[in-house]
């Protein structure tokens, strides 16, 4: 699950759009992103995704927001243990009770104290809010957690991204989330900050690119099996090596494994 960079600067680091290095010569621009994908690959992983309950996949990632996964990861586990696995409804191996409908139990739940469970993901009243609101849209559009996990997985992404993006709090990158994670749909690319900075960087998207372009970018040029361990990989980089503030390459170019392709777009204004 993909989490916030909460120390992105508010500009790149320093150098013109004009001050940057090309990729090596008479290479297409439309390779451009699916090379650094299976770079990023090799470097990290190469995986499929999917399989996940999508309410709690979209549970996951509104707590995830303006956070790290650090933060939100034991705000999700205390929930769970809240509202889904109780004292008694957990196995011996730490399996959950398949009867909980988490979309029932969370529209019911008083937001107060959903906010006081979910602490550790900070902003936890706005988050409260937000899930006990989407539990209960799952409830009135689809009728039950399991029946939204249907919708998810089956109909089309376009169709679902649109319902999705309806959902008080619910962006771009959430949603496509749930369609990766959950639904396991290939050729979705979710942008995170992480994510919409390295590429612009690199200069496979335009220095100036919104997150939704640096979107349609990499869905259009990454081959559709590549586009989720693309996502993750990245984020992966981006933590390791192209930080906000810090990448690698400002000491040493070559410190970064892609030191070879990368544009360093406003990265330093005295590298040539």
């Amino acid at each position: 699950m993909t989490d916030e960079d909460t120390d992105e600067p508010e500009h790149n680091i320093g150098a013109a759009a004009s001050e940057r290095r090309s990729f090596p010569a008479g290479e297409p621009d439309d390779t451009r992103a699916e090379r650094v994908v299976d770079r990023l690959g090799e470097l990290y992983w190469r995986t499929t995704y999917g399989g996940r309950p999508a309410f709690d996949c979209l549970v996951r990632t509104i707590l995830s927001q303006n956070t790290t996964d650090a933060a939100s990861a034991p705000a999700h586990g205390a929930l769970r243990e809240r509202y889904v696995d109780g004292d008694d409804d957990g196995d011996e191996d730490g399996d959950t009770d398949d009867d909980v409908d988490l979309a029932e139990a969370l529209a019911a739940a008083d937001v107060g104290t959903l906010a006081e469970t979910v602490a550790a993901a900070g902003l936890q009243h706005q988050k409260a809010r937000r899930t006990v609101a989407a539990a209960e849209r799952v409830l009135a559009d689809h009728g039950s957690a399991a029946a939204f996990d249907a919708f998810v997985r089956d109909r089309p992404p376009a169709t679902v991204r649109e319902h999705l993006l309806s959902y008080d709090g619910v962006g771009p990158k959430t949603a496509d989330c749930v369609l990766l994670f959950s639904g396991g749909r290939d050729g979705v690319f979710p942008v995170d900050t992480h994510v919409h900075r390295v590429f612009r960087r690199l200069g496979v998207a335009p220095p100036d690119a919104d997150p939704e372009t640096v979107r349609a970018v990499l869905e259009d040029r990454v081959p559709p099996e590549k586009c989720g361990f693309g996502h993750t990989a990245t984020i992966e980089f981006g933590r390791d090596y192209c930080t906000a503030r810090e990448p690698a390459c400002l000491d040493d170019p070559e410190a970064c494994p892609l030191a070879e392709c990368c544009d360093r777009v406003g990265v330093d204004p005295n590298w040539d």
